[in-house]
């Protein structure tokens, strides 16, 4: 008799098959008898690099599921920053801490293909594809299409669609940025993710005493002032 886990991984493939006109993702078993070990695929979002391709994914079920993700890897090469373009690992919360037991197979699979349409250079899997979607964004588009046509099928076209946009350059912290106050002491609120210039406009609002540039504790009615500024109560 199969276990509670197996006929949870039944019914999840007969879902998505059921659905795969609507979904667009697909997996099924490479063997009959093996519910640990599957093969999915997901198309290529349109008015990206990778439109018109087909991806396949390569998917283990875990002993613990679905109190664990599946580990889900690319086989199909791509050329992506949140995919290592040598071994496909993804990098992707659903697969990892934003795992939570009532997600699913079609879950993690359609996630992964909105990974392909809104791609996070900020968080990459691979340094080198996320340097250059940010540095080079136009030159990423044609990398990725080419990729797309020599391993997922995708059609080739001679300008790929994309909305990729340049980074732009990090605002350097200039000790002119804190205008006399000890850089410290600023920090202390921009760890808890303010602006340079917010917090520091806040100290003058609030009338801080900049101490020839020295460091020392606020007092803390001076503290709840410059956080009320901060997050627009004043």
């Amino acid at each position: 008799m199969a276990s509670t886990r197996v006929r949870r991984i039944m019914k999840e493939l007969s879902d998505l098959r059921l659905d795969a006109d609507h979904s667009g993702v697909t997996a099924s078993q490479y063997d009959e008898a093996d519910f640990n070990h599957l093969r999915g695929t997901l198309p290529g979002p349109p008015d990206t690099p990778y439109a018109g391709g087909t991806f396949i994914v390569d998917i283990r079920i875990p002993e613990s599921y679905p109190f664990k993700p599946p580990t889900i890897k690319f086989e199909t090469k791509i050329w992506h920053p949140n995919v290592s373009s040598v071994t496909g690992a993804i990098c992707l919360d659903i697969l990892g801490t934003g795992w939570s037991p009532v997600g699913t197979i079609k879950m993690a699979l359609i996630s992964i293909r909105m990974l392909l349409e809104t791609p996070n250079p900020k968080d990459p899997q691979d340094a080198e594809v996320a340097k250059m979607m940010m540095e080079h964004p136009d030159d990423f588009a044609l990398k990725a299409h080419d990729w797309a046509v020599m391993h997922a099928g995708a059609p080739r076209k001679e300008q790929p669609k994309h909305n990729y946009k340049m980074a732009p350059p990090p605002v350097v912290n200039t000790p002119a940025r804190y205008q006399g106050y000890n850089k410290e002491l600023v920090d202390r609120f921009v760890n808890m993710g303010f602006d340079v210039d917010a917090v520091v406009d806040a100290f003058q609002y609030v009338g801080i005493d900049r101490n020839g540039g020295e460091d020392y504790e606020l007092e803390e009615a001076y503290m709840g002032d410059i956080t009320a500024r901060l997050l627009g109560e004043h």
